[in-house]
């Protein structure tokens, strides 16, 4: 699973790839390449875990960021969004809008002015503008496919041309593909255009260390203004966040750091990470032991048998019963023969629908 980061020149996304991913990516106006990394999703629980088993080695699930290279003619100039850049995007699992409010006079907005929330609208705008670029080149070969077509084929092109023309209406009316109302077979027959409106949505506000102080405020706008089904968004200041992520400092330095900054609570970075997770749509189950203990990332209510193959395929190919309990319940006992003890312990089938915190063992046989 991979989130692609997109924004204005200037606007900072290759600061906040840094920060997600603690890399050095340079950072340059106009690179020529994609920078790729992942990030640590947080979870407290592991740390739990880690304190109850003493294992060899702790794994976080993880998410894939790639900073895209701004397009050639600069977004937000060209109502549209083609080529390489498109396929990039096109590519991507879900879309991360990265939107400038910091002031810095070396570096010019390229509209001159600062305006996070006009460039979140700019971006959206832009992003529409190209899934109806799709749906135009796509309805021209449905009527040049008319001719000479019949029967059953005929059907077929009508109600795709049915289908295309009601979406294109809805989005040329300002509702995204995410926002309408569509059935799974629909679903299935638009999946191969990856429209980019209908891809799950983050969205960051990238504030100066000046503006540490309105990130609350950015915040609440945010939540009024811009989220959604499948749209989650932020505000943090991408520069500190990438300077501690550099740093290397553990989490009681960061945590001293930021209160000597007037930041308080948990990161705008861990939010943002926690969010892109959520926005995927992906949950974790663990695994816990002397050698390991970690989260797997896992669609959500995925079944059993399907989740153990994301350790190995053998695991899903001979799976014969999932051993469950509750991250709550095995906190509450202690051990996992105490929860046993208690009845707690479970025994779950192949299509057990796999819930965020669940503790499985795989019992296997091939």
């Amino acid at each position: 699973m991979e989130i692609a980061i997109i924004g204005l020149p200037q606007c900072g996304k290759t600061t906040i790839f840094n920060a997600a991913t603690r890399g050095s990516a340079e950072v340059v106006a106009y690179a020529n390449k994609p920078n790729i990394g992942v990030a640590k999703v947080p979870d407290k629980r592991l740390d739990v875990l880690e304190g109850m088993f003493n294992p060899r080695r702790t794994v976080h699930a993880e998410v894939m960021y790639v900073d895209i290279p701004a397009a050639p003619e600069g977004l937000g100039k060209t109502q549209g969004i083609s080529g390489e850049y498109l396929n990039f995007l096109q590519r991507a699992d879900a879309l991360l809008i990265v939107a400038r409010s910091f002031q810095d006079p070396s570096v010019p907005h390229v509209a001159e002015s600062l305006d996070a929330f006009r460039d979140i609208d700019t971006m959206l705008y832009e992003l529409t503008f190209a899934d109806l670029e799709i749906l135009e080149r796509r309805l021209q070969r449905v009527a040049d496919g008319f001719k000479g077509a019949g029967g059953a084929e005929r059907d077929a092109l009508t109600r795709e041309q049915a289908l295309l023309d009601r979406i294109k209406n809805a989005l040329e009316g300002g509702t995204h593909l995410r926002d309408q109302s569509l059935t799974d077979d629909e679903k299935r027959l638009l999946s191969g255009f990856q429209f980019l409106t209908s891809k799950p949505l983050i969205v960051v506000v990238n504030a100066g260390e000046d503006q540490l102080d309105q990130i609350a405020d950015m915040e609440a706008r945010l939540t009024s203004d811009v989220e959604g089904t499948n749209i989650k968004a932020a505000a943090l200041c991408g520069k500190l966040e990438m300077e501690l992520a550099q740093m290397g400092q553990d989490e009681e330095e960061e945590a001293d750091f930021r209160a000597s900054m007037g930041v308080v609570g948990e990161s705008g970075l861990n939010r943002m990470i926690s969010m892109s997770y959520s926005a995927l749509n992906l949950v974790s189950f663990l695994t816990v032991g002397e050698d390991e203990v970690r989260a797997w990332p896992i669609t959500r209510d995925m079944h059993a048998q399907q989740a153990a193959g994301k350790i190995h395929t053998d695991l899903e190919r001979g799976f014969i019963r999932g051993e469950v309990v509750t991250y709550d319940d095995l906190c509450k006992y202690g051990t996992l023969a105490e929860a046993r003890k208690k009845g707690v312990l479970r025994q779950e089938g192949k299509t057990y629908p796999v819930q965020d915190g669940d503790i499985m063992n795989i019992l296997f046989n091939v």
